[in-house]
């Protein structure tokens, strides 16, 4: 695994454990995000600035499916639970967690 795909794992793994997710069905998300992000990144080299945004999107997506809403927005304190997604929907450069309601920064992508 090279740098770009470590550290995209870094940042998705941190997030999942600051929000108490990262199971073992997560990390298994995680991995098999990174395994196809990894071919994807060789297919389209100058697509690599986007690669940890993808990972985070594809285990959120891996994680809705399997019923789960990853990460959720914890400063809405008055509005139903909900999510937050990776800004810009390419997931790069320099990805942000944005709150699903008000559309509010909440943290960059690996420091929530």
């Amino acid at each position: 695994m090279d740098d770009l795909m470590l550290t995209a794992r870094a940042a998705v793994l941190a997030d999942l454990t600051a929000r108490k997710q990262a199971t073992p069905s997560a990390v298994d998300a995680l991995e098999e995000a990174l395994a196809q992000r990894q071919w994807w990144a060789e297919q389209w080299p100058e697509g690599r600035e986007y690669v940890a945004g993808l990972v985070a999107q594809d285990v959120q997506d891996a994680l809705f499916e399997a019923g789960l809403r990853w990460p959720l927005c914890l400063h809405c304190a008055e509005a139903p639970e909900h999510s937050l997604y990776i800004q810009p929907d390419l997931g790069g450069p320099d990805p942000m967690w944005i709150c699903e309601e008000s559309a509010q920064a909440s943290a960059p992508l690996g420091h929530l």
